[in-house]
């Protein structure tokens, strides 16, 4: 069983502002691996040498605003799908958890298959959700080393779990009878079965996971960042929203019940002001009477 608290800290509108805005840092951030990855995976001219010499060629052919080509299309359409794809996963949780705030371990694969995650996202979340077990804390007292190494284990287990699916997938679009020879497929089939046989009948098992190194490069880094950046921007909320002592760490403030929601906490708050107030005009009044 995992444990998920339900935090209700944050406005939808900063969920959203949290999620996106990690998805764009960690992608900006890692878009240089991401050019050499593909560009290493289509057959340019980089991928007749090495991965760490293909930095080297790309810089002096073609200058260093190379390595971010496409990176604002691809921010474009990260800022809305990390948002609300990780916003309908947390939405679904939250339904499937009981009331201590436990889920299965299946009711989580569940929830990732009806936010309309990859097996990739899905194995992602699953390790994410039990990381507090190899820490023996709560994911609240997580420091940005702690989330950022969370990020990256989550995402290594989760693509080399995933990555065979992902081999035959990109076989499966790439093969059409209508193209010569079926494409250049290094294997025939029929189906998403008839592949993993015909893969691993010629070229064994390992095969599956053939290129999974130029993967696991830019993958790992960029779930790190993208995990330990979600976190950082939810500290920054939390402590405009006044439930934290300092946007830098999860340090509850004093007297701050945690349980309500961002708009209840500023009615108390403007609650509490009122009654104060009313208490000094109240006893003004009276020193003036006496």
């Amino acid at each position: 069983m995992a444990t998920v608290i339900k935090d209700d800290r944050l406005t939808n509108s900063q969920s959203f502002l949290c999620v996106g805005f990690a998805g764009i840092f960690s992608k900006t951030f890692t878009s240089p691996l991401e050019v050499v990855k593909i560009l290493s995976q289509v057959g340019t001219f980089h991928c007749k040498c090495n991965f760490m010499r293909s930095f080297l060629l790309i810089y002096e052919r073609e200058g260093l605003r190379a390595f971010w080509k496409g990176n604002s299309v691809s921010c474009l359409r990260l800022f809305p799908y990390s948002a609300i794809h990780l916003g309908t996963y947390k939405t679904i949780i939250h339904l499937y958890m009981d009331e201590l705030g436990r889920i299965s371990q299946w009711k989580a694969i569940m929830t990732g298959s009806l936010a309309g995650a990859v097996p990739f996202s899905i194995g992602c979340y699953i390790v994410f959700i039990n990381l507090d077990k190899l820490w023996q804390e709560h994911h609240f007292r997580f420091t940005s080393l702690q989330n950022f190494i969370n990020g990256c284990l989550a995402a290594g287990v989760a693509q080399t779990l995933s990555f065979p699916f992902e081999t035959i997938k990109r076989k499966m679009q790439a093969q059409s009878p209508l193209l010569p020879h079926y494409g250049g497929v290094d294997v025939h089939f029929t189906g998403m079965i008839d592949c993993f046989k015909q893969v691993i009948k010629t070229k064994g098992v390992l095969s599956l996971w053939s290129g999974i190194t130029a993967n696991m490069l830019k993958i790992i880094p960029y779930y790190g960042l993208l995990f330990s950046c979600f976190e950082m921007c939810k500290q920054f909320c939390l402590y405009q929203n006044g439930y934290t002592v300092s946007p830098l760490s999860y340090k509850l403030k004093p007297g701050v019940d945690q349980s309500l929601g961002p708009h209840e906490l500023q009615e108390f708050k403007r609650y509490l002001r009122n009654r104060q107030i009313q208490a000094q005009s109240s006893s003004m009044g009276n020193r003036w009477q006496t």
